[in-house]
This record gives C-alpha cells, sequence and structure tokens, in this order.
C-alpha cells in the first residue's frame, strides 16, 4: 500500500504551521532532521526546507514524526 501524501491548500498551510511551532520551540531545521532521524524517519534538511516551503507534500508518517518530535498536536499543525 503507497503512503497518502498531504498537501496544503488555501486554508491549512502545514509548511508554514511546521515552521512557526519549531521557531517558537527555538528549534533549527537541522537539529529537527536529527530528531526525526532518530524516530527512524529518512529525511534531509532540504526535504524539510521544502515541506515548510510548500513546494513538497508532506507524507502521513513524516507529520506524525514532526508531531511528536515538536511535541505539539495534528489540530496545531493543521490550523
Amino acid at each position: 500500500m503507497q503512503e497518502q501524501k498531504l498537501k496544503s491548500d488555501d486554508t491549512i498551510s502545514i509548511g508554514q504551521n511546521i515552521r512557526e511551532i519549531r521557531n517558537n520551540r527555538g528549534i533549527g531545521q537541522t537539529e529537527l532532521v536529527i530528531l526525526l532521524q532518530l524516530q527512524g524517519l529518512s529525511i534531509t534538511r532540504e526535504s524539510l526546507v521544502k515541506i515548510e516551503r510548500g513546494i513538497q507534500h508532506i507524507y502521513a508518517s513524516q507529520l506524525k514524526a514532526i508531531r511528536d518530535a515538536l511535541d505539539t498536536t495534528y489540530d496545531e499543525l493543521l490550523k
């Protein structure tokens, strides 16, 4: 089964929400990538940059790992 991709739209900007939460927590992009890799997620800093800019789809597994690494909720990520 292929993993579901999520895409931001005009009302929800997932990447922008990730960046805002990450910055509010004082976590840099490289640090977040390391936290995600420690969870077993294969992601590069370049991919995170593209996700935050909204030019790359985010996979459900990536969203879950980011939620856990940032100690936040889906509601905050999808607001």
